[in-house]
Order: structure tokens, then sequence, then C-alpha cells
């Protein structure tokens, strides 16, 4: 599954996205893919909102699937918020997803066991 966000990525939009795909039974076992290279700002009230979605998204995990998510953010501010959420995501017990940020969709897709299927930066 792949997403894409572009422009002004808000908080309430990165919390929707979680519950309203993931609360839909279709898509358990499936590895992901969001994609953030268009995504000139980044709104969040507070860094305790990247525990808070990373505890929600660790309670929205299937138990029988492990899968894998992976965030393409070449930006800095991207980067540092995917690489925080990575770790926080990591100690929730009964995570069943294996989080990483990549620069390039290149290494995402690599991480995701999909080369050479897309990406040319």
């Amino acid at each position: 599954m792949i997403a894409q966000a572009s422009g002004v990525l808000a908080d309430n939009e990165v919390f929707g996205y979680q519950r309203q795909i993931f609360s839909d039974p279709a898509v358990a076992g499936y590895d992901e893919l969001v994609d953030m290279t268009q995504v000139e700002e980044i709104q969040l009230p507070s860094h305790a909102r990247a525990r808070e979605l990373a505890e929600l998204s660790a309670s929205m995990d299937h138990p029988a699937h492990e899968t894998r998510f992976a965030i393409v953010a070449p930006q800095n501010v991207a980067f540092g918020i995917g690489r925080m959420y990575e770790m926080l995501r990591e100690m929730q017990p009964g995570s069943g997803k294996k989080v990483g940020v990549f620069r390039t969709t290149e290494e995402a897709l690599a991480f995701l066991g999909r080369v050479g299927e897309g990406g040319s930066e």
C-alpha cells in the first residue's frame, strides 16, 4: 500500500489516516510506504503527538501479521520526525510492524523487499 502526502501535513490528517486505513480488516498484513517527498511543512502541536501516534498505531497492528512500514522523507525535519516515530514504535508492546525511514524511494522499496519496482532518486 502506498500513500503520498504533500503540502502541509497536519496532525489531524496523520491520525485520521491511521484510524481510517488501519481500522479496515482488508489491509491487515499489507506492507506500507508513505512518501513524504512533497511535504513542505509538518504541523505537530507537540513531540508528544509522535508518541501518541506510535501507541495508536501499535494498538491497531494485527497480531498474526508482521509487516513493514517505510517512510520516504528526504527533508531533514520529516526525516527526524520519522526516526523519532520509528524509535517510539519499536518501544510499544505488541508492535507488529517494522518501521524504516529513508531518504529515497529506492531505499524504502529495498526495505520492503520490492527492489526494482520504482523510484528514480
